[in-house]
């Protein structure tokens, strides 16, 4: 058995997440209830000062319901990051200067000792979105561009396209454009504020009909079962928070192929959580800020990935 560990977790205001569903909680029950220590912070938090990292953190135990899910274990305190066995960067997007100024806090943390995960440097250098284009041999017909020119001329070559931003989460300001939408010019504009933008465009894919399938890899493990967020009827969007209903179900062999591919890649960067969507065998995001969808494919499948996150720590740690 490893030794006790020392575990940060940097999350959105504690109050505010949602025991049934929400990952880091999962993985913070699977922590403490193998004896490790869990504390939690504040992405605000975060100081920089004569060299070290440190932030005020709050021992937490944590509780069987879902609310409260916590109890405080102690006073907050002022700690290094150094001084914790491993620091997981669990911020929820918008992927703003705020959260990338974080970054930069957390890999001085780790050039002076503190294990950061996921790498901070290689959140910073993935984009959900664009990471994409290192694997062009799983992605659907795509075009990356701001101006209207070059996005009008894709739309028009291709019929029937999904529009997004670039720095969007949930399934917001997603847009599915066909060639004769009357609307396509302002949703045009209205994207790419009147050009001054880059957003992504992609083929639409009917099979998101199927699902828009999470694909999870922990420390370069794929997870066997992915969560296809299936849409509402008369809904482009299959994601959760666009009201999506999740359904637990085996990988495709496509699936696992690209996820396979993609594992000891990202692992190698410093990624010990990713979130892969797919789409009828397209890839369409790489997930490295926050992924969801442990609990479902846990609660559906008996598949225990918040487990296996505390897996890859202690092996990482010991």
């Amino acid at each position: 058995m490893s030794r006790a560990l020392k575990l940060a977790f940097i999350l959105d205001p504690l109050d505010g997440l949602k025991a049934y569903k929400d990952s880091s909680i999962a993985m913070m029950r699977a922590a403490a209830a193998r004896g490790h220590q869990v504390w939690t912070m504040q992405r605000g938090a975060l100081t920089w000062r004569d060299g070290a990292v440190s932030a005020r953190a709050l021992p937490i135990h944590l509780l069987a319901g879902d609310a409260p899910w916590y109890a405080p274990a102690g006073p907050e305190q002022a700690l290094s990051l150094a001084g914790f066995d491993a620091v997981l960067m669990r911020q929820d997007p918008p992927f703003d200067f705020e959260y990338v100024t974080a970054t930069w806090l957390l890999e001085d943390a780790a050039q002076a000792g503190a294990r950061v995960f996921n790498n901070p440097r290689a959140i910073r250098d993935h984009s959900e979105k664009l990471a994409i284009t290192e694997f062009p041999q799983f992605m659907a017909t795509s075009l990356v561009a701001r101006d209207a020119v070059d996005i009008q001329a894709f739309i028009d070559e291709i019929g029937d396209v999904i529009l997004k931003p670039l720095d969007g989460m949930g399934g917001s300001q997603i847009f599915r454009v066909r060639k004769d939408d009357p609307n396509r010019n302002v949703i045009i504009e209205t994207l790419t504020q009147e050009g001054a933008r880059t957003i992504m465009a992609q083929r639409y894919l009917p099979q998101i009909a199927e699902g828009d399938k999470r694909v999870l890899i922990i420390g370069g493990e794929v997870v066997p079962f992915s969560l296809a967020r299936i849409p509402q009827a008369g809904e482009t969007r299959g994601n959760l928070a666009a009201g999506g209903r999740g359904v637990a179900m085996p990988l495709t062999v496509r699936e696992r192929e690209i996820a396979e591919c993609l594992a000891p890649i990202l692992w190698a960067r410093g990624l010990l959580i990713v979130g892969l969507d797919v789409i009828g065998g397209h890839l369409t995001e790489i997930n490295v800020t926050s992924p969801t969808c442990m609990v479902e494919i846990a609660t559906q499948q008996g598949f225990d990935v918040a487990g296996l996150v505390i897996d890859k720590l202690e092996q990482a740690c010991n």
